[in-house]
């Protein structure tokens, strides 16, 4: 079986690994220095698992039975039109945010979504660190698809189920991020300094409050306070992947995330002004106001 991890980044580059591991043909679509290293050097890994393994990346899409899609949010639409060029049975979204299985069911017809919570870090270009090992939820989104993933991840050791919710997964973990993300990363801190920090505490409680209410009114019963604050202890010493972004000089995925309860405030007439404000923070410093 041919599998296509389409965006080779930190959590690309682990599953693959744990694919290539498991003897699945894998093929690496990246980008920049990392297609670079990957070509050159192929994919080292260390942490949990310390491997190294020649890859095949390619800056193309191509033909492949099954597809992981990992690329930020904000290039979904992009992958799907590349990906429309080559053929595969199904896709799989393992990315951040709130919309990427809206966008691909506009372009495919089997599409899974997916939620994980297995850490990665690229620590240079060809070189991914297992950080932890964690869990991964599935669920067909539209059409079929999701038990082919799940055996295969399954066969690579990961920790995998197929669930019947898998849209109320995805806003949960947007729930945490919503939370978590922003603060890190305007005040360039790691995630438990939101918990023991006073003043960051108070903004985080008011943003899970916001996004419970907007949780709440599409049928969704989550204490996101809770949530987000047991996260926050356990990975307290992680810098999450928009501190990463912002200090990497890259555009974040704050559109997909609290930009996305922002939008459904909207949509029910509910106040989300801490989203809003932590949405055009992140903007500010994107755009170089920092």
């Amino acid at each position: 079986m041919k599998i296509q991890i389409m965006g080779a980044g930190a959590l690309g580059s682990l599953f693959g690994a744990l694919l290539l591991k498991a003897g699945f043909d894998v093929v690496f679509v990246a980008r920049g220095e990392q297609l670079k290293a990957l070509q050159s050097r192929g994919l080292e890994v260390s942490g949990l698992m310390e491997e190294h393994f020649d890859v095949t990346a390619v800056s193309e899409p191509v033909d492949a039975d099954l597809v992981f899609l990992t690329v930020k949010a904000y290039d979904t639409e992009n992958a799907a039109r590349q990906l429309e060029k080559v053929r595969f049975r199904a896709i799989c979204s393992l990315q951040n945010g709130v919309g990427n299985e809206d966008i691909l069911a506009r372009h495919f017809d089997n599409v899974v979504g997916g939620v994980t919570t297995y850490g990665a870090n690229l620590r240079e270009p060809g070189h991914v660190i297992y950080a932890g090992e964690g869990m991964t939820l599935l669920g067909n989104f539209k059409g079929s698809g999701a038990e082919d993933f799940e055996l295969v991840l399954r066969e690579a050791g990961v920790n995998v189920e197929v669930v019947e919710d898998i849209e109320r997964r995805i806003w949960e973990k947007a729930c945490i991020n919503a939370v978590i993300n922003p603060i890190t990363a305007v005040c360039r801190v790691r995630n438990g300094k939101i918990v023991e920090v006073p003043e960051l505490w108070d903004v985080a409680r008011r943003i899970a409050g916001e996004c419970r209410e907007v949780m709440s009114r599409m049928g969704y019963d989550v204490d996101v306070e809770r949530a987000a604050k047991d996260v926050a202890v356990r990975t307290s010493m992680n810098r999450s992947s928009m501190l990463q972004d912002i200090e990497k000089g890259r555009r974040t995925e704050i559109e997909f995330i609290n930009g996305a309860f922002v939008r459904k405030a909207r949509e029910f007439g509910i106040d989300a002004t801490y989203n809003e404000i932590m949405v055009k923070l992140v903007r500010g410093i994107e755009l170089g106001v920092d």
